[in-house]
């Protein structure tokens, strides 16, 4: 075993290849298309009649969501190689520590989505003791912020995997 290798395994070959990328960045937009459905079908539910309760699907519910989106949409926006970058490349001095910045707020933003699902679950759902019918509309809220954070996963791990023809070429 080579001494510059830091573990014992090596990657799978299957995780260089464009397919493996194409199928991750497809897998997440199922996972984020699934978060979106499930929150939209509680929102469309909450308005039907066999809700049996006064309860039903507002802005404030939607707001965790949207704020995870955002976050989704912010880290996914930064490529990997700005996060390392010296402050000479990218002809910029400090763009390295701009781009982390930016990925902490996108991070907060996701967490705050998710903070802000369980925060509508606990105090609309929870705290005044509703039963699982409409109980399921905040469960829905959390199930669907879980899936926008899941599929940021994926998306950022798919985007920024190593192809096997990718080219470097600077100037």
């Amino acid at each position: 075993m080579p001494e510059e290798r830091l573990w014992k395994f090596r990657k799978p070959e299957w995780m260089n290849s464009s397919t493996a990328r194409s199928a991750g960045v497809y897998a997440a937009g199922a996972l984020s298309s699934l978060a979106f459905f499930i929150m939209l079908d509680a929102a469309v539910w909450s308005k039907s009649a066999r809700n049996g309760s006064d309860i039903h699907i507002a802005f404030i519910d939607w707001l965790p969501l949207i704020f995870s989106f955002l976050g989704m949409l912010i880290i996914n926006s930064i490529e990997k190689t700005r996060l390392s970058a010296d402050s000479f490349s990218y002809s910029g001095s400090g763009v390295a520590w701009k781009a982390r910045v930016v990925l902490f707020l996108g991070f907060a933003s996701l967490a705050g989505g998710m903070a802000g699902g369980v925060t509508v679950l606990v105090l609309k759902y929870v705290v005044p003791q509703t039963v699982w019918p409409t109980l399921y509309m905040g469960v829905s809220n959390v199930l669907a912020n879980g899936l926008v954070m899941l599929s940021s996963v994926v998306l950022w791990i798919s985007q920024n995997m190593e192809d096997e023809y990718a080219y470097n070429l600077a100037l």
